[in-house]
């Protein structure tokens, strides 16, 4: 039996993390931190409430005597860093939030865990979640980003979390700290805030509002299903190397405009198999007869905006046999009829209602 405390866990990949595990290691016991910021959801942990395995702490991972009393009262062996300021557009209007949350936060983490951990002599294992962002920027016809990739990042979110990513490092070079690294493509699945794309374009289809499309939109990007990245982490917590870097990626690189293309058609087909659905959504275009597609259009480009990424996953591959198990057009549908039958949970959010709905339930 381990005891987990995972930072940023009502946010989306850290709740997706809860259920897997908590599915999978049910003698497992799990604390979770966060600091409940705009893009973390007390409400995404609604069933894991019920679990007696499961604990919610509402914390910040800058109170340093509130992690080192965490990991000593619940007997924690294993840090699962999921917490983190992750949005580019955020990160370029107000960069201060990135630099106390991805650096400040992390390094408190790791000044607990070396306090609690080394001082006690204590097995342990801190594992820190990462981006591929704090690699740069790919041309079209560059070779995949490996572990062994020079950092170039190229936002302020991207320099913060490589800023951690050396933190961590360090940890484990200086004191002997038992860490390990995981950098991730980009993620989709339920949960995911309605700000980064593929939740966003799902979003605005069904309220009939414009899909805004950065530049030409042929950003390409190597998708990764939530959960496919948490078998990954998985992986490594059971059986990564101290000290070690593991790339995790969906080998599926797509073009931004092709994604919105893509939701859009299939939400075109969804209401043409269920007529209903004009009743549930009348703002959606499909209303009018019209396609999703002309809610597109383009926008002047981000400031810096990368032009690929794309992960090169052979060493968790040929390490741990990791494969992803949903193909992008399984995980996609499931997504998409995730957000269809999880409404009330988007339209809180788009609604501004959120705050108050959480201070009526909880």
């Amino acid at each position: 039996m381990n005891n987990l405390l995972v930072t940023g866990g009502a946010g989306f990949i850290g709740s997706n993390f809860i259920y897997y595990w908590l599915n999978k290691y049910r003698d497992d016991h799990i604390v979770v931190i966060d600091a409940l910021t705009y893009a973390g959801n007390r409400y995404n942990l609604l069933k894991a409430d019920k679990n007696d395995q499961f604990e919610f702490i509402h914390g910040n991972i800058l109170d340093q005597k509130l992690i080192e009393d965490l990991l000593c009262r619940k007997k924690i062996d294993t840090i699962v860093h999921f917490a983190a300021e992750s949005h580019v557009d955020r990160s370029i209007h107000s960069p201060d939030d990135f630099i106390n949350t991805n650096i400040v936060g992390t390094h408190t983490l790791l000044k607990a865990a070396k306090s609690v951990w080394l001082d006690s002599n204590l097995n342990h294992r801190f594992h820190h979640i990462s981006t591929d962002e704090v690699y740069g920027s790919l041309d079209p016809d560059d070779s995949p980003f490996s572990e062994k990739t020079p950092y170039s990042p190229n936002s302020p979110y991207a320099a913060s979390k490589a800023a951690s990513d050396h933190l961590v490092r360090s940890y484990h070079k200086t004191y002997g700290l038992n860490v390990t690294i995981s950098n991730c493509s980009n993620n989709y699945g339920p949960f995911q805030f309605p700000e980064k794309l593929i939740p966003l374009i799902i979003v605005n289809i069904l309220l009939g509002k414009p899909l805004p499309i950065y530049g030409d939109g042929n950003q390409i990007r190597d998708w990764l299903h939530v959960d496919d990245h948490n078998y990954g982490v998985e992986l490594i917590l059971k059986n990564g190397n101290s000290g070690e870097t593991y790339n995790i990626g969906g080998n599926n690189e797509w073009k931004n405009i092709d994604i919105v293309k893509y939701i859009c058609k299939l939400i075109d087909g969804y209401f043409l198999r269920h007529p209903e659905m004009k009743k549930i959504f009348p703002n959606a275009p499909q209303g009018d007869k019209k396609k999703a597609e002309t809610l597109i259009y383009h926008i002047e480009d981000r400031k810096g905006h990368d032009k690929r990424y794309a992960i090169n996953a052979e060493k968790i591959t040929n390490h741990f046999d990791f494969s992803p198990k949903e193909s992008f057009e399984t995980g996609i549908k499931k997504t998409l009829d995730w957000y269809l039958a999880n409404v009330e949970w988007w339209s809180q959010i788009m609604d501004g209602n959120y705050r108050k709905w959480i201070e009526t339930n909880y």
